[in-house]
């Protein structure tokens, strides 16, 4: 490992004005992230803030304070919460969120016994790779919709050309920061991009600022609590929803331990070890999923903060999970996030959503997948067709298995049981890292 000498190491604490300046930087990055989700899968963006903040001390707790990362909202859960909400409304994606903490709860236990190789053998490349790509296409039409239509989703749907003007001037200034933008710009794109594509929506007179006028600048969020809103009951078709999504984005979750390892100079597999930074990110869903929000993941944005500041302190990203907590209970705040049209949020996610699917194309091309093998020619194909065309299998009137759980479930097991399967290595961190998918 070849480690960049740092400006602020791990333990070391920065003095007060430093301390605000660089926790706020950490804070935009994951901002229009972390907010997109809830947007997208109506849940409150104020909780999805104060959630990762809750999340990112539980993650900093669990590891000892030796990793230094934050935890936003994940986008590979869109789906299976959007699906869930269909079937019992904010409640089931509660329920579904709790669930996929479980998951990584228990495998964190499994890989403190058994240590992480079978998790390598479980979720290789091949797998990995299409599912990922399944999870950023099967959202296509999500974000196409939202950038074209009026009134999306309901009965009075129509075409818009505003609308759509609206979405091409957020995308293509998200796209201009994403690929020329310097310094502070370089990771905050989404956020930026959302910023201007706002500013053209005011412009244009799409956006109604009423909302946020009205809004008192100190609010209680509207939190989604067990037992006050909904029961904790387990439904079979949640459990398909969500325990095959839970399972992939290990991958996620090992690629970023990978990463930052690499940024960091330290090999966080090893020290604190893969269980605890998994049982951290569990945690954080758990956290999340008791008090209404998402389920969380460690964010890219993030890690390239760290990459370019050089400032690995764990104060900082404490202090970035505490503004978190308190921006939460700032009413206008969320006022103005949710008066934010739902063509910017097109805009955004066309380029979001598609850069999800190439990171799984990213991951094929890193681990050198060969498909003039019919091997693995057969198991992305069979992915990829299930995924994105929405199979389902049903056994009674209470379980269904379709889509995106389908899809993992099949490559998992067409791995396994046609010939020629590379074993997983014995030194995880030498492996290439995956991309993230968040």
């Amino acid at each position: 490992m070849n480690q960049t000498k740092p400006i602020l190491g791990l333990k070391d604490k920065p003095n007060a004005s430093q301390w605000i300046t660089l926790s706020l930087q950490h804070l935009f990055a994951m901002f229009g992230s972390t907010v997109l989700v809830p947007y997208l899968i109506g849940l409150s963006p104020a909780i999805a803030l104060i959630s990762s903040g809750l999340g990112t001390l539980a993650f900093l707790l669990i590891t000892k304070f030796k990793v230094p990362a934050y935890l936003g909202s994940s986008f590979a859960f869109i789906a299976p919460m959007i699906a869930a909400q269909k079937l019992g409304g904010p409640a089931a994606a509660m329920i579904g969120t709790f669930i996929a903490g479980l998951v990584y709860g228990i495998v964190a236990l499994i890989i403190k016994k058994a240590g992480y190789r079978w998790i390598m053998n479980l979720l290789p490349p091949i797998v990995v790779g299409p599912v990922i790509m399944v999870i950023g296409l099967a959202l296509a039409g999500t974000a196409v919709g939202q950038a074209m239509y009026e009134n999306n989703g309901t009965p009075d749907q129509h075409y818009s050309l505003l609308y759509l003007s609206v979405a091409l001037v957020t995308l293509l200034a998200t796209i201009l920061f994403t690929i020329f933008g310097k310094g502070v710009f370089s990771f905050i794109p989404i956020l930026a991009g959302i910023i201007v594509g706002y500013l053209y929506a005011l412009l244009v007179g799409v956006v109604d600022f009423q909302g946020v006028i009205d809004a008192k600048w100190i609010a209680m969020p509207d939190f989604i609590l067990p037992f006050r809103d909904y029961d904790l009951t387990l439904d079979s078709a949640i459990l398909a929803l969500f325990v095959p999504v839970a399972i992939v984005t290990l991958a996620e979750h090992i690629g970023h331990q990978l990463v930052l390892s690499k940024v960091v100079g330290k090999d966080y597999i090893k020290d604190p070890g893969l269980h605890r930074s998994i049982l951290g990110d569990g945690s954080a869903t758990l956290i999340s999923s008791l008090i209404g929000g998402p389920p969380k993941t460690t964010y890219g944005e993030n890690i390239g903060v760290l990459a370019i500041t050089r400032v690995y302190s764990v104060y900082v990203l404490a202090g970035a999970a505490v503004f978190a907590i308190l921006f939460g209970f700032i009413g206008k705040i969320t006022a103005l996030i949710q008066s934010i049209p739902t063509p910017v949020m097109g805009g955004v996610s066309i380029l979001l959503f598609g850069i999800i699917a190439s990171s799984g194309l990213r991951i094929l091309v890193e681990a050198k997948m060969d498909f003039s093998k019919n091997r693995n020619l057969v198991i992305a194909s069979v992915i990829l067709v299930t995924g994105i065309g929405g199979a389902s299998i049903h056994i009674g009137s209470d379980f269904k298995l379709e889509g995106m759980a389908l899809a993992a479930i099949l490559g998992i097991i067409l791995n396994f049981v046609l010939p020629g399967r590379d074993k997983a290595t014995d030194d995880l961190f030498e492996e290439e890292a995956v991309d993230e998918t968040k």
